[in-house]
């Protein structure tokens, strides 16, 4: 499907950037997206977030994905590139750019992106690497917000279930998928059947992998080096 800025193109479509973001479960990807997608102003694209709206608002597609998502297994390629396809068509009229977070997590996936945002594609994919003992100690203490969608890490200073959203107000509360069980099969799924989605990425120049460890905002700085060097590499060649 083609875009305003696909096809009209102008200065504002040339310097949108369209980003993906990749990591194991619990890597910091939704804090992370939030950050980048204010600031390069795009809007960022939770597939996390969708689902779990869905499933709270009891849709056909929440109780769908409700039976694979308490299971820690992948939804079926064809549902989830509806979803996203049918979100980055309404969000035609902001010029182009857009960070996915939680969305291309197989090859099928990663192959149908490219097609629905050809013919520019996406600009950078980033894997934020964040070993697995680090990940399973904040998924088994992470926190979610009830309306927003919100992550928080169980630390010291954070959210705890009683404390309210410092985003919207509502209930923070422990996410129902985040169970031990769920928690190992869903880094089993990823390494088994997401983690080849980077390979897939490198192979076609559009990977780069970023330290997703130490402070958030250490992190963030790495991450909007790295999109401004793909940026400026992107200018030049033009």
């Amino acid at each position: 499907m083609a875009r305003k800025s696909d096809t009209e193109g102008g200065d504002d479509a040339g310097t949108a950037v369209r980003l993906v973001l990749l990591g194991r479960p619990g890597a910091g990807k939704g804090t992370q997206s939030a950050r980048l997608a204010r600031h390069f102003e795009i809007p960022h694209v939770s597939t996390g977030e969708i689902l779990r709206a869905a499933v709270r608002d009891e849709t056909d597609v929440g109780a769908r994905a409700r039976r694979y998502m308490e299971s820690g297994e992948l939804l079926p390629d064809d549902v989830v590139v509806a979803i996203v396809a049918d979100r980055l068509a309404a969000d035609s009229d902001v010029i182009g750019g857009f960070l996915l977070d939680g969305f291309p997590r197989t090859v099928a996936q990663a192959e149908a992106l490219l097609e629905v945002t050809a013919p520019r594609g996406v600009d950078l994919v980033i894997d934020l690497d964040v070993p697995t003992d680090v990940v399973l100690g904040r998924l088994a203490g992470r926190r979610v917000c009830e309306r927003c969608g919100a992550d928080f890490p169980q630390s010291a200073g954070g959210p705890t279930p009683s404390d309210r959203c410092p985003r919207c107000g509502a209930e923070v509360a422990a996410r129902g998928d985040d169970t031990d069980v769920t928690i190992a099969r869903r880094l089993d799924v990823y390494e088994s059947q997401t983690a080849p989605v980077a390979a897939w990425f490198a192979e076609r120049d559009l990977l780069v992998k970023v330290d997703g460890i130490g402070d958030p905002d250490e992190v963030t700085a790495r991450l909007l080096r790295t999109v401004e060097r793909r940026r400026q590499e992107r200018d030049t060649d033009r």
